[in-house]
């Protein structure tokens, strides 16, 4: 560190280290003195300054004429000055606080968009009013104990650099920045504001609640704008947000002149229609003179409330920021504050050159805004009366931490007086004047209920969080603008309480009907999802349609969604419809159509069971034992009849019948043609009279096949049911759009072992047959249960695969058509043959024809 010599002079000799009073030193350094037994030093930016480039050891050898350029107004400031005079006066008279000193005063410097013109206040206040001596203090005369400065966090840092060499208290009123909470680094400042930490997630709310998903954002280029620019995009991660670009201004570029770089070239070129801004007014101030004024560039500008929107080089480029939300720290109204802003004015106070001129400046441009030309400076006026661009009635956030800052100060100093044991002791007929340093360790405890009734903490652990209200910025055609409330964002507040925006309210404030579109990509709507694009951040996405049996009924959905299990997606596969509940009913025509076919072959068979029974005693009936026949034909009809069970919705008693009557039947049928079979094959093999094997060909043998066939299939659908039997069931999955109602086999594989063992019992007599082929033919079957046989398998080897391929209610249709395919087969080969000959033939069905065919047949066989 260097050294620096610190001098307590009571008075300084006007001939002893003054610099030379330059004609333009005012408009670059003008200073407001209000003499007290205690002064509180204050620095705010009054004006904005286009520096010259003389920078670092030269600025101290050049004449200050050197360094005097033309300077602008930044009339919407003074509300911080006389912010600071309401405070002062309201705390000289209360006689409650700081009973022991009369007066209260302060000093008032300029603080520039410039390092170097900075740190040449500081200097100056150092040194003294109007002085600039390096390496000096005099603080004798003046009896400062405080400094309130830094709207910004670079002239925060500037000035504190300087002050920590002596430990005076430096009180920062603009935004809220963590890195100047480093004790190390600066113990001698303090903040007044609140803390913004939750600033990123009210910004991420209000995107997420106008669905902008690409966005740009302007901050500046130091460790607040990069610490904002990392919670913002962490935020906007979880909520699918993407950032478009980041321009970031140097902080150094603080001046009333446009950039050399090309930001604003890229802003306008940009298709991003929502851009963030971050930061104060002093460190965007190149923003604002970068902007072409004759160019609309239709944004949506999200700023913060220290980027104060009104303030622009140009009155009439209001236009392209119409429509701009801005979340504004909510403040609380200070008693009397506006009813002094309405009545005040430079009568009140005729040694105050500044702010006259400041009156005079602003009212001239006022008039000039109107189209008015006058000379007079409007003594009578009322602040009231000027635009929003040139005054605010509404106490603004950095003037608000102005007044807490200067109560802060008063209350350090009550507290010390009070705990001081010199506070009533007088030198030389002056009070006691305390060194600025002995102020810390009062200022580290302060901590107060305002006039407005908030509680103020003065370090930074006891700083609130700070609370919004998010401002729309109007600009009308009679070129009038103002701010008005459209929501607000508290954070730490119940979830639905924290955020309130009234959308309505701001889309019909924009020059659209509806919000602007600020996505990357079109919008998906409903019936498509999100796609990404390979290589693009994911805010960049393609549309693609949903899959099959899925819908998205929302805007912009990342997933499709499937109905549920009793629904089915529309065409556009934007909303689910109840699925269609389908079963074969008997009403509709294929129903209908195979329920009369199974009636017909049923009432067939009866019928021809009624011509054999009519015939029973011809030789046709009577050859391979009529009761088989029968029997066959009795089961053949019910083979025709369960097919119906297939047939209407299915029910409990429907489900347990079908396919155990099929099998139980079917097993009938098949095993009376297997009893035919042996019976013919034993009838001719077996010739020996008087052998034992002729006792094979008896009928009760037939029979016995018969029912020895049936009971293992009665115990095989018997464990069937016992274990797990059919019930019914709905399927939702084979019919995208219908819902089957089905009955449901319980146990698949009892369900083929009773269709395995039909098969078993076909193959067998098929094989029978086949063997006793070449028999003579006079009473012989065989040649037609094997061809019948031949059909039936061929029928139900088809049936597997067909069965297994199928889906719905075509399962059942398969089944039904099989059932009747196969019985058909085996009543029209082996049965229509014979009832040709019994009805048509009637002279072939006699002993005598039979017998002659018989002789004929063997004579042949014997020439």
């Amino acid at each position: 560190m260097i050294p620096v010599l610190l001098l307590m002079l009571p008075q300084l000799s006007p001939s002893v280290h003054k610099t030379e009073k330059s004609p333009c030193f005012p408009k670059i350094s003008p200073v407001l003195s209000r003499d007290g037994d205690l002064v509180i030093g204050s620095f705010v930016p009054l004006y904005s300054v286009e520096v010259s480039s003389v920078s670092r050891a030269e600025l101290f050898q050049s004449h200050p004429d050197k360094g005097c350029k033309d300077y602008k107004w930044m009339h919407k400031n003074y509300q911080q000055v006389l912010t600071l005079i309401f405070a002062v006066e309201e705390i000289n008279r209360d006689p409650k606080l700081l009973p022991n000193i009369s007066i209260l005063g302060f000093h008032l410097y300029n603080t520039y968009h410039s390092d170097e013109r900075t740190l040449e206040s500081s200097l100056r206040w150092l040194s003294g009013q109007g002085q600039l001596i390096p390496s000096y203090i005099c603080i004798g005369q003046d009896k400062p104990v405080a400094i309130i400065g830094g709207a910004t966090s670079a002239v925060s840092i500037q000035m504190g650099t300087l002050l920590e060499l002596y430990k005076i208290p430096q009180i920062s009123y603009g935004p809220f920045d963590s890195n100047l909470s480093d004790k190390a680094q600066f113990p001698s400042l303090y903040q007044m504001a609140p803390r913004e930490s939750s600033l990123h997630h009210g910004i991420v709310r209000l995107m997420v609640q106008f669905e902008w998903t690409w966005v740009a954002l302007v901050t500046t280029d130091d460790m607040r704008g990069e610490e904002f620019l990392w919670n913002l995009r962490r935020d906007m991660i979880q909520h699918d947000i993407c950032l478009a670009y980041t321009e970031k201004i140097p902080v150094s570029e603080r001046r009333h002149t446009e950039s050399q770089d090309m930001f604003m070239p890229r802003i306008i070129q940009s298709s991003v229609k929502v851009i963030i801004i971050h930061g104060d007014t002093d460190s965007l101030m190149i923003l604002r003179y970068s902007q072409p004024f004759t160019f609309l560039l239709w944004r949506v500008w999200i700023t913060t409330s220290h980027w104060d929107i009104t303030m622009r080089p140009q009155w009439d480029d209001g236009y392209s920021f119409h429509g701009a939300l801005s979340f504004s720290q909510r403040t609380k109204e200070i008693p009397g504050f506006k009813s002094f802003l309405r009545t005040v004015n430079p009568a009140q106070y005729p040694e105050d050159i500044l702010f006259k001129e400041f009156w005079c400046s602003a009212f001239k441009g006022k008039e000039k805004l109107e189209n008015q030309d006058s000379n007079e400076c409007s003594p009578n006026a009322s602040l009231e009366t000027l635009p929003l661009r040139f005054f605010d009635m509404t106490m603004s956030g950095l003037s608000y931490t102005i007044y807490n800052a200067v109560h802060a100060v008063a209350w350090a100093l009550h507290e010390m007086f009070l705990g001081s044991s010199e506070r009533r002791s007088k030198r030389d007929g002056e009070i006691w004047v305390p060194q600025p340093w002995q102020l810390h360790s009062f200022l580290k405890k302060t901590h107060f209920d305002n006039s407005a009734g908030d509680h103020v903490f003065l370090d930074a652990t006891g700083s609130s969080e700070a609370h919004y209200d998010i401002l729309e910025y109007l600009y009308f055609h009679n070129e009038t603008e103002t701010l008005v409330k459209v929501g607000q964002f508290i954070p730490n507040a119940p979830h639905g309480q924290d955020f309130t925006i009234s959308k309505k309210a701001i889309v019909s404030a924009w020059f659209e009907s509806k919000s602007p579109h600020a996505v990357c990509g079109d919008s998906c709507g409903p019936g498509f999802r999100k796609t990404a694009r390979e290589g693009e951040p994911i805010c960049c996405f393609d549309c693609s349609s949903c899959p099959e049996g899925e819908i998205s009924n929302q805007m912009n959905m990342k997933h499709c969604m499937k109905c549920p299990e009793d629904e089915h997606p529309n065409k556009e596969r934007d909303r689910c419809l109840p699925k269609a509940i389908t079963f074969l009913d008997i009403k509709e025509p294929l129903g209908m159509t195979l329920a009369c076919v199974a009636l017909f072959f049923s009432a067939l068979t009866a019928l021809i069971l009624g011509v054999f029974l009519k015939f029973r005693d011809t030789p046709i009936v009577k050859a391979n034992n009529r009761t088989l026949s029968y029997t066959l034909l009795i089961s053949l009809s019910f083979c025709f009849l369960c097919s119906l069970l297939f047939i209407g919705r299915p029910t409990a008693a429907t489900c347990l019948l079908r396919q155990t009557t099929f099998g139980l039947v079917f097993t009938i049928a098949v095993s009376s043609i297997l009893a035919k079979t042996i019976l013919v094959v034993l009838a001719f093999k077996v010739t020996v009279p008087g052998s034992r094997s002729r006792i094979w060909g008896k009928p009760r043998v037939s029979y016995s096949i018969v029912f020895l066939s049936s009971g293992i299939q009665v115990t095989l659908c018997g464990i069937w049911l016992g274990i797990s039997p059919p019930f019914p069931d709905t399927d939702t999955h084979s019919q995208p759009n219908q819902i089957l109602i089905e009955c449901n086999e319980g146990s698949v594989f009892g369900f083929y072992c009773v269709l395995g063992y039909i098969s078993l019992l076909a193959l067998g007599s098929f094989m029978m047959a086949f063997l006793a082929r070449n028999l003579p033919d006079t009473f012989n079957e065989a040649k037609f249960i094997t061809f019948s046989m031949l059909v039936f398998c061929s029928v139900w080897l088809s049936f597997l695969p067909t069965y297994q391929s199928t889906k719905g209610k075509a399962t059942v249709v398969v089944e039904i058509f099989s059932i009747l395919a196969s019985s058909a087969g085996l009543l029209g080969c082996i049965f229509i043959p014979k009832c040709y000959v019994i009805l048509l033939r009637p002279d072939e069905n006699t002993q005598k024809c039979i017998r002659n065919k018989s002789n004929g047949k063997s004579g042949k066989r014997s020439v």
